[in-house]
């Protein structure tokens, strides 16, 4: 629904601007800034709209099935949440302001893939203790990442 909404908006401004050519107003100065603004509007909202046609075309066709393993480590359950699992590096916890909410920064290694960053809602200072090998779950809650549970194996 929203994406037939981007495209009526993407049009609109495509309208004004063929209105603007058929009366003979594009030679004046209103004519033109106009032309440009109606062009510039039309050009944002359909570049919004390619990549969000971009977005679900690349959405479908990647794989599904009760646990996908991503190439960062992380697992998917069929709940929706998400398994990381690794030795504990270091964890940064940052204060927000008002209205916000805190964030941990937890820095996770696991043998020789690398080390892998993971932004946690909250204070995971005690949760997640430095040079422990864990295996946590969280899931994405309005944009954040939220921890559901751990395990020290």
């Amino acid at each position: 629904m929203i994406l037939i909404l981007s495209v009526l908006l993407a049009l609109v401004p495509l309208l004004g601007v063929v209105w603007i050519v058929m009366y003979g107003s594009v030679t004046t100065v209103d004519g033109l800034f106009m032309s440009l603004i109606l062009l510039a509007m039309s050009g944002i909202v359909g570049l919004n709209v390619l990549l969000e046609l971009r977005k679900r075309t690349s959405g479908a066709t990647s794989g599904s099935g009760a646990a996908k393993r991503s190439s960062s480590g992380a697992s998917r359950t069929v709940s929706g949440q998400l398994t990381q699992r690794g030795r504990v590096e270091s964890v940064q916890f940052y204060e927000s302001g008002v209205g916000e909410p805190n964030k941990s920064v937890v820095s996770l290694t696991d043998g020789g893939s690398g080390t892998r960053l993971l932004v946690l809602e909250g204070d995971m200072r005690n949760a997640l203790p430095v040079g422990q090998r864990v295996e946590f779950t969280f899931r994405k809650e309005s944009g954040h990442n939220v921890l559901v549970d751990v395990d020290y194996p």
